[in-house]
């Protein structure tokens, strides 16, 4: 039995064996395929630069910013864009279309520039809507798919304004539409009525993608394609469904767009503009009837600038108690001049038909051209009037009465008289050459009765009543 190894014996013996391992690895050859560090040889380059005397550089690595768990939207920011960005909530789609429509827009930067002034007045205030409902803060961008930021826009589907709301989704969520304005184009209250629609569609699908297909195609149309692919036992996300043309361009629109202007780099690039973080918009309402003239001068604005962020109104008159739309720091000026004005608000008044006649004939009446006088009433053109119609025509304050029952209804009170049939005329052309026996006339006469006896009369009978129907 050999003896145990002292303590001292048994160290040394490990430092051997240990050393003569370590030479006959480093002599050993290396394989270039060796996989003995697979990590260490896909995280280090093949081959160094050369070093110099000076050493070795070195770069100091740091870890990047840890990003807050919640954004703090009290935070003060000057730039309405940041406060854009802070509050994007909604899942981002990436696809080809999405890749499409993002180039499609970088290409025109101009446009896209245009696009941006114009959003100008209304931004600030639809972010601020957006976050007092706690709703994604990208669907401020909406307008620019749909409308391109002009509250005039209207579609060949009869929709209109900002929003691009169809007449029964308008009723529906409460925008009035009658002959003195349609809410569609009011930008305060088409913007509260678009918020209220898009949260009833994302409650009903509980996801964005879905309540902005449903905005455009139609809640029953979406849902339809949802109940079809579950049916099949096929996903009812937004990519999965089956969608018109326009539907399936929708959303990928809007993400380029997102993409675009949540990138601060490219946003500099295309020099696209800046928009401050402050209050542009205000209300104010007049207790009387009041022209749109009147209003604009009163903020001192043009005629132009006014109907900018006023579009609704479809007569030259506002309605009492009406909302009118300024810019904040107009409110205080307008307010003071209303104030200080003492004669009447309205140079226009009521007019009553008393009997059948042509709008050009009460135009020259009132000093105004047939045009402006169709417009102001909503009329076609020149047409014929019935009596008992009610109009508006210039008059500073004239039959004060009688503007006041206009204001109360909400359609027009014009009363388009048909125009006379065209057969009378005929008639009386034809006793009028009774009697006359020229040859010509014979002729043409004798050759009808013979060809067709009264077939002829028959026809020229049959005439009028079509040019009646075209009418």
């Amino acid at each position: 039995m050999l003896p145990f190894p002292t303590a001292p014996l048994l160290l040394r013996c490990l430092a051997g064996w240990a050393t003569g391992l370590l030479i006959a690895t480093l002599a050993a050859p290396v394989s270039a395929e060796s996989d003995f560090f697979p990590r260490l040889q896909t995280a280090l380059p093949k081959h160094f630069p050369d070093s110099h005397s000076s050493g070795l550089s070195v770069t100091e690595l740091t870890p990047p910013p840890e990003l807050p768990l919640t954004i703090d939207l009290t935070l003060h920011q000057t730039d309405l864009w940041d406060r854009l960005r802070h509050g994007f909530a909604m899942m981002d789609l990436n696809d080809e279309l999405v890749l499409h429509y993002q180039q499609w827009y970088m290409n025109r930067p101009e446009a896209l520039r245009r696009m941006i002034e114009r959003s100008r007045p209304y931004l600030h205030h639809i972010v601020e809507e957006l976050e007092a409902r706690g709703m994604p803060s990208e669907l401020a961008l909406l307008p620019m798919v749909e409308s391109s930021f002009n509250p005039m826009a209207h579609s060949p589907a009869a929709a209109s304004g900002l929003w691009q709301f169809i007449p029964a989704t308008g009723k529906r969520f409460k925008l009035e539409q009658n002959w003195w304005q349609d809410e569609r184009r009011d930008v305060i209250a088409s913007t509260s009525a678009a918020l209220d629609y898009l949260q009833t569609i994302y409650d009903m699908h509980g996801d964005w993608h879905l309540a902005l297909a449903s905005y455009n195609w139609g809640e029953g149309a979406v849902k339809r394609a949802i109940e079809k692919n579950e049916a099949r036992g096929l996903p009812t996300d937004y990519p999965n469904l089956t969608m018109p043309k326009e539907t399936r361009h929708y959303v990928p629109k809007l993400q380029a767009l997102k993409n675009i202007i949540g990138d601060p780099q490219t946003f500099a690039r295309l020099n696209l503009p800046f928009i401050p973080n402050r209050t542009y918009l205000a209300t104010v309402a007049a207790p009387r009837p009041m022209d749109v003239k009147t209003a604009a001068r009163l903020a001192n604005m043009t005629q132009d600038e006014f109907r900018h962020l006023n579009p609704s109104h479809n007569r030259p008159i506002i309605k009492p108690h009406t909302p009118v739309v300024l810019p904040a720091d107009r409110v205080d000026t307008f307010t003071e001049n209303l104030a200080n004005h003492g004669s009447s608000l309205t140079q226009w008044q009521a007019y009553a038909v008393k009997s059948a006649e042509r709008l050009a004939e009460i135009a020259a009446r009132f000093g105004i051209s047939t045009n402006e006088l169709a417009q102001a009433n909503g009329l076609p053109g020149n047409v014929r009037l019935a009596a008992g119609s009610k109009l508006l025509v210039p008059g500073a304050g004239e039959n004060a009465e009688g503007l006041q029952r206009m204001l109360h209804a909400d359609g027009s009170l014009a009363i388009i008289q048909p125009e006379p049939k065209a057969r009378g005329k005929k008639q009386l052309k034809g006793k009028g050459n009774q009697g006359k026996n020229t040859a010509k006339g014979s002729r043409i006469a004798s050759k009808g009765k013979a060809a067709s006896g009264k077939k002829p009369a028959a026809k020229a009978a049959a005439k009028p009543k079509a040019r009646n129907k075209r009418r």
